[in-house]
């Protein structure tokens, strides 16, 4: 992918604010930024999409809301009752997080099946799957890249943010080698400067998810 403008670099920004102590002012802060800059979406957790929803209402700004964050460590019911539920109060788009456990310990057949599950709940809402990389092998991250796919995933991801390591180059070009260009690829985790952005995007991502995208674009020069 290749990115030669600012206004290029702002439509592919997940503006994502999950910290646990977030508060109201600081959504609306975000949503603003947003608006202003025309990122891709603004990505929060469940409880806050109707209040996101509500301020990027007829505007091109996505509102995005994790799932099972930040572990993963839910019942696939659980996480499709989520998804219902961040969808009725108006996310357009889903990032959920697989079960680390599960994949290592049964492989990721049961990853690919939840998936399946959550894209059906999506209907038309696009779905982004979260894998943890830093915490993975190289084969366990084509599997489950693999099984993403096959289960209908919208966009693989790399990370939550929220571990020791977030998203690497070498990951997202693993990903991208695994998915092909059909789907997206979304580097997330520890994204913290320009170049770090574009390096990413060279590697094959087609979004970036972080809180700095503000800082970001203000160190782009195009």
């Amino acid at each position: 992918m290749s990115i030669t403008s600012s206004a290029a670099l702002a439509a592919i920004i997940d503006h994502t604010i999950l910290r646990p102590d977030t508060t109201e002012a600081d959504i609306d802060q975000f949503c603003a930024e947003a608006l202003q800059w025309k990122f891709a979406s603004v990505c929060v957790n469940p409880l806050n999409i109707p209040r996101v929803a509500a301020a990027l209402r007829g505007s091109p700004v996505k509102t995005c809301s994790v799932i099972g964050f930040p572990l993963g460590a839910t019942p696939t019911d659980v996480k499709r009752r989520e998804v219902e539920w961040v969808t009725a109060q108006g996310a357009s788009e889903v990032d959920m997080v697989i079960s680390i456990g599960t994949l290592k310990s049964v492989g990721a057949g049961p990853i690919g099946e939840e998936v399946a599950v959550l894209k059906a709940a999506c209907g038309d809402v696009l779905l982004k799957v979260i894998f943890e990389t830093a915490l993975l092998t190289d084969q366990e991250i084509v599997a489950a890249s693999l099984a993403a796919k096959a289960a209908g995933a919208d966009f693989v991801k790399t990370s939550t943010g929220f571990t020791q390591k977030g998203a690497s180059v070498e990951a997202v070009a693993l990903m991208r080698r695994t998915v092909g260009p059909k789907i997206g690829v979304s580097a997330s985790g520890g994204i913290r400067s320009f170049i770090e952005a574009m390096a990413m995007i060279e590697a094959g991502s087609n979004r970036i998810g972080t809180s700095r995208g503000v800082a970001l674009m203000r160190e782009a020069h195009f």
